[in-house]
This record gives structure tokens, C-alpha cells and sequence, in this order.
């Protein structure tokens, strides 16, 4: 384990500790699946949820707390920014990358930064509710555009990613065979996609190529995709498995 996964697992046993102790919930930064996924580390499954603002984030805040200690739920403590040109018609086609550029440019680190959604010239973020009125007062150009940074009530339905359903055949119903089929790999490249941590289920890391998975299963393949598995619908003559799943495209 390299230095980066160690201090946040530390950083997680404090959490889950103080939520333990003070039955209350505590709330990490933003981060990514892989490291995300060291919660259940340092805590049973029941004491952990993930939320990054929409179904799909890949960037999520991981509370620590058990719901029934603490009898009382609470919305995680994140905003909905958007920014947009001032004047469109004078705006460069922005990227990603453009508008993380500039939001860190701030001077805050990458961790207070959730999902960022990219429209034509403009973008939904997530940040921690507590640095969102800095954002939104410091934020006032990207690149060379001119922009106006506000607080939204949440991002348009229109701007998230679509869902597609999917039936496929596929020789076995273990992970990896799922992963080769549905991103034309081989077997063994499949499994390479495993041994370097690429790919999580339900938020949670997962190194074992024999994995099967559960219904409605959400399943994450850093630099592929995403997808949710819906379950078995039949078995061929030959032995085969029809499966269904839903992509995100």
C-alpha cells in the first residue's frame, strides 16, 4: 500500500471513529472510487454510504455513521455550482480540464472538487458546501472567457449521462468475463484490469476476476466506463448467459 492509500485510511479510522463515538455522521473530502473504496477498510458496509451529488458520480464524499445508531438522515454537505460565459458569444469552447484549471487555480486542493459536467461553453460542479460561496466569489474567468459562477439547485436532467440497455451473451457470469465481452478484451486483458485496481463494485474496489456479481450491481472500469448490471435472463444451449445491463453513454 503506497503512502497516498495509507493516509487515507488513517484519515477514515478517524472518521468512522468519531461517528462511532459521538453518534454523528462525519463526512470525508471528495474521492475516487479506488480510494474511496478503503472505507470498508476500517468499517463495516452498513456504516458507510457514498454520495457525489447524481446516481453516476464518479468523484463521491464517504460518510461514516450507522442510520440505526443515529436514527436521523441528513443531506451530505455538497453544493451544485454552475458557471457559465457572460457573454456566449465571445466564449471559447471549454473543456474539463479548463474549468478544473481554473476552479484550482483558487488556490484549493483537487479534493474539494466533485464531478465536473461539461455542456457546450458552460459546467456543473460539485463542491463541499463549505468553499461554495468562495468558489462562486473567486471564479470569474476560464481560459479567456469571462464567466459568472453561481449556486444551482441541481443539474439538469439533460446534461447527466443517458442510460442504455443492453442484452449480451457472455461465456460465464464472473466479472472479468462480462468486462471482455462488453469492452472487446481478451480474458487476460481483462484480469490485467483487476491486478491494477481499475475496477470497482458498489463504490468498492474489487480484485477478484470470479467475482458474480448481484442485481442491479453498479459496476465502474476506470478508462472504459460504467455500468449497471441488471441480472441473468437465460442460458443457451451451449451453456452460455444472457445478461442484461444497462451502460452509461
Amino acid at each position: 500500500m503506497n503512502e497516498h492509500d495509507q493516509k487515507n485510511i488513517k484519515r477514515f479510522q478517524e472518521l468512522a471513529e468519531r461517528a462511532r463515538q459521538s453518534a454523528v455522521y462525519t463526512y470525508s473530502t471528495f474521492h475516487s472510487p479506488e480510494t474511496a473504496g478503503l472505507a470498508y477498510d476500517v468499517a463495516q458496509e452498513r456504516e458507510i454510504a457514498m454520495w457525489g451529488g447524481t446516481e453516476n458520480s464518479e468523484r463521491v464524499l464517504v460518510r461514516f455513521g450507522d442510520p440505526e445508531e443515529i436514527a436521523y438522515e441528513e443531506p451530505f454537505p455538497l453544493r451544485v455550482l454552475y458557471v457559465r460565459p457572460k457573454q456566449e458569444k465571445f466564449a471559447d469552447r471549454l473543456t474539463h480540464r479548463d474549468f478544473l484549471g481554473a476552479i484550482l487555480n483558487l488556490g484549493i486542493e483537487r479534493d474539494v472538487i466533485g464531478d465536473i459536467i461539461v455542456t457546450e461553453h458552460s459546467a456543473y460542479f460539485f463542491a463541499l458546501e463549505e468553499m461554495a460561496d468562495y468558489i462562486c466569489s473567486g471564479l470569474e474567468r476560464v481560459r479567456h472567457t469571462a464567466v459568472k459562477c453561481s449556486i444551482s439547485e441541481e443539474v439538469p436532467a439533460d446534461c447527466l449521462p443517458k442510460l442504455r440497455e443492453e442484452n449480451v451473451t457472455v461465456a460465464s457470469p464472473r466479472l472479468d468475463a462480462i468486462i471482455a465481452k462488453l469492452y472487446h478484451l481478451s480474458r487476460g486483458e481483462a484480469k490485467k484490469l483487476f491486478d491494477s485496481e481499475k475496477i470497482t463494485v458498489n463504490g468498492k474496489l474489487c480484485k477478484n476476476p470470479e467475482t458474480v456479481l448481484k442485481e442491479n450491481s453498479r459496476v465502474s472500469v476506470r478508462g472504459y466506463g460504467k455500468l449497471e448490471y441488471r441480472g441473468e435472463e437465460h442460458t443457451t444451449k451451449k451453456g452460455k448467459t444472457g445478461i442484461t445491463i444497462w451502460r452509461y453513454v
